[in-house]
């Protein structure tokens, strides 16, 4: 089985080295994607939520310009800075809205703070 690095010009990259996705037989596994926004090239301002709101927007277009969709996505991992979310309130709301259909595995981890301001940073594996 073949891979095939994806980039999307509608999400900017976050670094150069490795690309957005990865596209394996019939998965798409998504590198880790921030809540960057597209019309600035920056960071969403305002913390935890929106930040995670645009990642999961970012997610969407790669995957929808992969020819994927956020109903495929099967499992993401959810790379959060210490504290921010204690209870995964903010991650259960905002999973509601952006898969109310699907059963997506999940799973945490809390990291020390990135660079750049980025509290959050999600990756996630779908079918192609």
């Amino acid at each position: 089985m073949g891979t095939k690095p994806f980039n999307t010009p509608n999400v900017p990259r976050s670094n150069l080295v490795f690309p957005q996705a990865v596209i394996a037989g019939d998965l798409i596994f998504l590198s880790g994607t921030t809540g960057v926004d597209p019309s600035t090239g920056k960071i969403i301002e305002g913390g935890f939520e929106p930040q995670l709101i645009q990642s999961l927007r970012n997610i969407k277009t790669i995957l929808e310009d992969a020819g994927s969709a956020m109903e495929k996505v099967i499992k993401t991992t959810v790379f959060m800075v210490a504290g921010e979310d204690p209870n995964f309130a903010v991650i259960n709301k905002v999973y509601a809205d952006f898969f109310p259909n699907a059963t997506v595995a999940r799973s945490a981890p809390q990291v020390m703070p990135f660079p750049g301001g980025i509290v959050v940073s999600v990756e996630c594996i779908a079918v192609a």
